[in-house]
């Protein structure tokens, strides 16, 4: 059987394509003898049958074994009727982590890092009969890999979730010619109405042209070619022109907004000597981020941010969403309670769910698995992934910020130690450096250096009953000079040396109020018993961020129940655990608190 079958990159989208999806056999490694013994060969009798692409420690893999194995090994059988002048590219979503991939017996390459796609060319490994294998090792204790809540151990605890080995999204066959597109980058230029389209091709090609054509709901905008004298293009478009602007271009008509989640389509052709080679379809959204005043600022207008932190996690398959529906839902609920956007927490998501966000209009903050420890292992690998992030995501425009760093993991020291501040401080210029388009936070929580946004963690709200414990809470956040001083955490607010710059400051992760309405054993930072008593903290906890004149913006922690965690707004298994309409009043209580300066 054959799930997940939607394509797997929905901005970069091809018509010849053959998802891979579906039942692979599959072998545990504990002994580690699979090389010695040449499993890869394809002749290896495998003992196990598991459905891609679900990881074996959940019930939708097919085989649901929770204890750790540290390698695994994939293989399946894949008939092609093989073009003599076509290209076959292979592309997995993600493979946690170190995966080395073999076709017919040969090696093919080897990717590191469990959050991030990559493809390789293997046209010149491949016959009519063709057997694929996955080896995938993922060293549980290695502290240097960023695993972000994937616990080492064979039971969850704490903020500690199931690990995931393997396959855990979509792997497929794409079928190309021999010059084809291998990158589209879409800025847009917001105050000048363009768009910009930096383009790549996999080799210089003679006599070859890039043709495009943008339409905004079935309307033609602008259209064009150009020539390509080497294997890339750099152009900008005008949307300006006359037909947008008798349509109030600076309206929000053809902004992209949560509100108003418009986006333009846009079609290139490859083309050599006047034959077609490639034809890719895409999409864009025109708008812009940015931070002045204190506030974070979306199409050149003060933005509020009503977050809500979501771990991506689901009971019966983990990481892996169960189905592309599942992205819809999450969203439309979270939207429902009057939430705008989400914190993807630890998690580097599968580009299905940021092109849900892109349709139905919701802000998302990208982040990356943390590495539990500093050492020169774990900061390349944090690089490298960030720069794989980047270069697969930047499309979409759901994405406002990035957040390479949360709560001092993987820089423990960085209160008062040079060396990790300059790490973080690096982490925030590289990732500047990479995209210009987006706000970047240096270390979100506390111990911050250098940031566009000062985000600080607070549950120390209390219970109900512990009115001067809430009052604290409250008169923390109430200006600027209570919540700078305040620490949440053995850590400053600011890392040694650094101090707030007049950035805008967002209260990023708080509630977590604990209500089990499904009878397992759980934990919140504070609890209820019942449903009037959920809503009544909800609205006693918001009532302190709508108090403060300083704060513009905030993330609540969280959407959903994950295993032992019971603080989700929803349920493990996404069922309401009230009234989502009487969250939506509170959340809709806000009003702006009026911008200084």
């Amino acid at each position: 059987m054959t799930f997940r079958n939607e394509y797997p990159r929905p901005q970069f989208v091809r018509e010849r394509w053959t998802n891979l999806n579906g039942d692979w056999n599959f072998m545990f490694d504990d002994k580690n003898i699979g090389c010695k013994e040449m499993w890869y060969n394809g002749q290896q009798a495998f003992t196990e049958t598991i459905n891609v692409p679900f990881v074996y420690q959940t019930k939708m893999s097919g085989i649901h074994v929770t204890e750790p194995h540290e390698i695994v090994w994939y293989q399946r059988n894949i008939q092609l009727k093989k073009q003599q002048d076509k290209r076959y590219l292979l592309h997995f979503g993600a493979v946690d982590y170190l995966a080395d991939i073999y076709v017919n017996g040969q090696h093919v390459m080897q990717h590191e890092g469990g959050h991030t796609s990559f493809s390789v060319d293997v046209t010149d490994y491949l016959s009519a009969e063709n057997s694929l294998v996955v080896r995938v090792y993922d060293p549980l204790k290695d502290e240097s890999i960023p695993r972000g809540k994937q616990f080492w151990e064979n039971e969850s605890r704490g903020i500690w979730y199931t690990n995931t080995t393997g396959i855990w999204q979509t792997v497929w066959l794409e079928e190309v010619a021999d010059i084809y597109l291998t990158k589209v980058k879409m800025t847009p230029l917001y105050d000048n109405g363009k768009i910009r389209i930096q383009a790549k091709i996999n080799q210089p090609a003679a006599n070859s042209k890039l043709k495009y054509k943008i339409t905004f709901k079935g309307d033609l905008i602008t259209a064009g070619c150009t020539k390509i004298f080497s294997n890339k293009v750099d152009i900008a478009m005008d949307l300006f022109d006359e037909m947008i602007f008798r349509h109030n271009f600076h309206g929000d008509g053809y902004s992209w907004t949560p509100e108003n989640p418009q986006l333009f389509d846009i079609q290139f052709e490859l083309l050599q000597a006047g034959e077609l080679k490639d034809q890719v379809l895409s999409y864009f959204g025109f708008r812009k981020i940015h931070h002045q005043r204190g506030m974070v600022y979306l199409n050149n207008k003060p933005y509020y941010q009503k977050l809500v932190l979501d771990q991506g996690y689901w009971p019966e398959s983990l990481m892996t969403a169960p189905e592309d529906a599942a992205f819809i839902e999450d969203i439309k609920l979270a939207k429902e309670m009057g939430f705008n956007g989400c914190r993807k927490h630890q998690k580097t998501e599968d580009p299905r769910f940021l092109y849900w966000a892109d349709k139905l209009g919701y802000l998302v903050w990208g982040e990356c698995a943390s590495a539990p420890a500093y050492n020169e292992d774990a900061v390349k690998r944090l690089m490298v992934e960030w720069q794989e992030i980047i270069e697969r995501d930047y499309n979409h425009p759901c994405i406002i910020t990035w957040v390479p760093l949360n709560e001092s993991w993987g820089i423990p020291d960085v209160q008062h130690n040079r060396q990790q501040q300059h790490f973080s401080q690096t982490m925030y210029h590289y990732l500047h450096s990479l995209d210009t388009t987006r706000l970047v936070i240096s270390n979100d929580g506390w111990a911050i250096t250098e940031s566009d946004i000062c985000a600080i963690h607070n549950y120390a709200h209390g219970n109900k009953e512990e009115e001067a414990k809430y009052q604290y809470f409250k008169d923390t956040l109430k200006n600027k000079e209570n919540i700078l001083a305040y620490c949440s955490s053995p850590w400053d607010i600011y890392a040694n040396g650094f101090s707030h710059q007049g950035e805008p400051v967002l209260l990023t992760e708080f509630g977590g109020i604990g209500f089990d309405v499904s009878g397992q054993p759980g934990w919140g930072y504070t609890s209820v018993g019942n449903e009037e008593e959920f809503v009544s903290e909800y609205g006693r906890v918001m009532a302190a961020l709508y108090a403060s004149e300083i704060l513009y913006g905030f993330c609540y922690t969280q959407l959903t129940d994950v295993e032992q965690e019971i603080n989700g707004v929803l349920t493990y298994d996404r069922k309401p655990k009230c009234d989502l309409s009487l969250i939506k009043a509170i959340n809709d209580r806000f009003h702006m608190p009026q911008i200084k300066g």
